[in-house]
């Protein structure tokens, strides 16, 4: 990651960059990153970003794998202070339908289109994130998250981590429940803009789309395999431009690691 920092500070000279942490040990990090509450470790975050004076005025984030779904829940709940522009590699929004890893945070993100009802029954992280309940649906991440500059989402072509790799670009397997859609295997995707959550702006998703503010792109490779020609260009035009930045504050830049 430091050696991804410091590629970063080439392309902007200047730029201020902080890597979001769990805990200041590396190895209790990343256990955390794997084992840890989310709904624990997002008011960690939302106090740790507050105590850093670079990034009063807002800044633009990165996120690898969990951490994009993770820094849009920092956006949707919290978002002060605001994010410009948001850059998810290879990440879960729309949760996966198998459990490679199988930490807690997989766990977190579990949605089997076969047992749909169970997951609106019983995951408390994603159904909140994705504002998936009708009972509990909150405007403010809706008005939150549709106040992003830009949302940049990217798939990896080969991606056999995250099942399906589409939920990077908030596609998800068809319900199973479906008698038609059950024979197929695998199951056909539900992309982005038929999905509920789209149609009925549940999180403000079809707001920023309807603007042009979201970007699908695809990475070459397996999961979380980034060749420089992926990520540059994205770099380059969402992090540290002068549409992103109070004039007052040098461009920041928050990096959540998976």
């Amino acid at each position: 990651m430091d050696n991804f920092v410091d590629l970063i500070k080439g392309i902007h000279p200047g730029i201020f960059v902080h890597s979001v942490y769990i805990s200041e040990n590396q190895d209790e990090d990343k256990k955390a990153g794997f084992f840890g509450n989310l709904d624990n470790h997002l008011p960690q975050v939302y106090d740790q970003l507050n105590a850093i004076p670079e990034l009063e005025g807002g800044f633009d984030a990165i996120g690898f794998s969990q951490a994009g779904q993770f820094l849009r829940a920092y956006v949707e709940i919290y978002n002060e202070p605001p994010m410009h522009n948001l850059i998810t590699f290879g990440s879960q929004h729309m949760g996966v339908s198998e459990l490679p890893a199988c930490g807690t945070w997989d766990a977190q993100y579990f949605r089997d289109p076969a047992r749909l009802a169970t997951y609106y029954d019983r995951n408390h992280w994603l159904t909140k994130i994705n504002n998936e309940l009708p009972d509990s649906r909150n405007e403010t991440y809706r008005k939150n998250f549709a106040s992003l500059n830009s949302l940049v989402l990217v798939m990896f072509s080969n991606d056999t981590t995250v099942v399906p790799k589409e939920s990077g670009w908030f596609g998800s397997y068809f319900p199973a429940e479906n008698v038609a859609s059950a024979q197929s295997d695998p199951l056909p995707i539900v992309p982005m803009r038929e999905q509920p959550l789209y149609t009925e702006d549940w999180i403000g998703l079809k707001t920023l789309d309807e603007r042009g503010a979201v970007v699908e792109l695809i990475c070459d490779g397996p999961h979380m395999h980034i060749a420089r020609s992926c990520w540059e260009p994205l770099v380059e035009q969402y992090v540290g431009g002068e549409t992103t930045i109070n004039a007052m504050q040098s461009p920041s830049l928050v990096i959540q690691p998976q």
